[in-house]
């Protein structure tokens, strides 16, 4: 199988490295927020076509490698996965807007981007296992 996606128009290969955080960086998305932000950024990538090779949310941050069709921009579909995971998470875990410095606002401004090239399978494995090679750095600092 070509690694080259077709449209009517054009064959593509636009793979992307996409980290973001949540406000402040908290370390919040873990168990049913990381479950439900997990979820949402599924089903709004599906919604734009977007293929997730990889999606790992971790407690402070999430790291996705998506393959994203040339007739999607980047920043409307960066915008739309933070703006409605936001509004779901916010209005399924209401206790987070209780927090005065939390106000309506989940993620962070802004977001970290890159694209992939030649080096896929390298960052693919990074965004695998980048959660377990942290809490083993972790566990070592503790001794």
């Amino acid at each position: 199988m070509s690694r080259f996606r077709k449209l009517s128009q054009s064959i593509w290969h636009c793979q992307y490295h996409i980290v973001f955080v949540p406000k402040y960086r908290y370390r919040i998305l873990s168990g049913a927020i990381g479950h439900e932000v997990d979820r949402c950024i599924r089903a709004f990538s599906e919604q734009k076509k977007v293929e997730i090779i990889e999606l790992n949310v971790q407690i402070d941050h999430v790291h996705l490698l998506v393959m994203v069709p040339p007739k999607v921009s980047l920043s409307d579909y960066v915008g739309l996965v933070k703006g409605r995971t936001a509004i779901r998470v916010l209005n399924r875990f209401r206790q987070l807007k209780k927090k005065p410095y939390w106000g309506n606002h989940f993620w962070a401004k802004g977001y970290c981007i890159d694209t992939v090239g030649l080096d896929a399978e390298m960052i693919r494995k990074y965004v695998k296992y980048q959660e377990r090679n942290e809490k083993l750095h972790e566990q070592l600092q503790l001794f």
